[in-house]
């Protein structure tokens, strides 16, 4: 089939769920009721956050940075994902559609780098306490949430530049739920061996390098916990860094199932699924995780609505 990105300024189809009409009406209603739980949830994290001095730490700055992160993913995909779900119209635009690989790919990238920093504070609160306070000082932690951003920005503009180069085939149909990279490779009218491998080593930076980071941290913390005499020193210990184990085992597991699993027929729906788990349900988890297993985000919360805990 004769391939060009002219034709592909008309937009593209993302097909999604179009062959399961019932599904589609499920999901509009259960997409649209964990998007707004996502915004209010996020939203109070920042808010506590910031108004409230016992949570001006490290531990809460990098919490903030995330929530507003999994705010701008969730917008990024979202609102288009709901348009095609309630109708026959599943278009996109060939602007939107660029628009939003760059996006997303750039906050999920952003994301893997920020929760293997999140790993390095807590690595330094339990394994480090004396001099926690020195090491995680107010530059660093603008450094390294600089750091986060931009690499998962110039990443993201790389990957977005090459798949946009390559010759489209005509019908420029997607099957997913969203401009994914791996679903536009697949409409390519050439060979994409080489973007295929530009794309797995752009996973080893910025997935198995810091999925290896976070869990060699945690090894460290683990071994550091044990040698805490005290029951209740460990549950602490553990305490603080369970939430934060639990985004990232939640986030690192969906991208490597979609990105990291061999395609085929069978196995597509399923990947559209966790597709939609990673970038619309696991933000919408990221603060009650956090609020349930974080005592002092519960009682910032209730000063925040108003009913002073005293």
């Amino acid at each position: 089939m004769k391939g060009t990105n002219a034709s592909t300024l008309a937009g593209f189809i993302l097909l999604g769920f179009s062959d399961q009409p019932h599904l589609e009406m499920v999901l509009l209603l259960v997409v649209s009721i964990i998007y707004i739980l996502t915004l209010m949830g996020n939203t109070a994290i920042i808010l506590v956050s910031y108004f409230n001095s016992k949570l001006h730490t490290p531990m809460y700055f990098f919490l903030s940075n995330l929530s507003f992160l999994d705010l701008c993913f969730t917008t990024s995909v979202v609102p288009q994902m709901l348009w095609n779900l309630k109708g026959p119209d599943k278009t996109i635009s060939y602007t939107g559609c660029v628009i939003q690989l760059y996006v997303a790919l750039g906050l999920g990238s952003t994301e893997c780098v920020l929760l293997t920093v999140m790993a390095y504070d807590r690595f330094n609160a339990i394994c480090r306490p004396l001099h926690y306070g020195v090491i995680m000082h107010p530059k660093l932690l603008q450094q390294l949430a600089a750091l986060a951003w931009i690499s998962g920005f110039v990443e993201s503009m790389v990957q977005t530049i090459l798949v946009f180069q390559l010759p489209l085939c005509s019908h420029h149909m997607v099957d997913d739920l969203m401009c994914e990279e791996p679903a536009l490779i697949k409409i390519a009218c050439v060979n994409t061996t080489f973007l295929e491998n530009e794309l797995s080593i752009a996973l080893f930076l910025y997935v198995v390098i810091p999925l290896g980071l976070i869990l060699a941290s945690y090894g460290c913390i683990v071994r550091s916990v044990l040698k805490i005499k005290s029951t209740e020193g460990r549950r602490k210990a553990f305490g603080t860094c369970g939430s934060h184990l639990i985004v990232v085992v939640l986030f690192f597991g969906t991208i490597i199932s979609v990105y990291i699993q061999p395609k085929n027929k069978y196995t597509q729906n399923y990947s559209k699924f966790l597709s939609l788990f990673y970038t619309v349900v696991t933000p919408s988890l990221n603060p009650l995780i956090y609020t349930l297993r974080n005592k002092e985000v519960k009682w910032a919360l209730s000063r925040l609505v108003g009913r002073d805990s005293s």
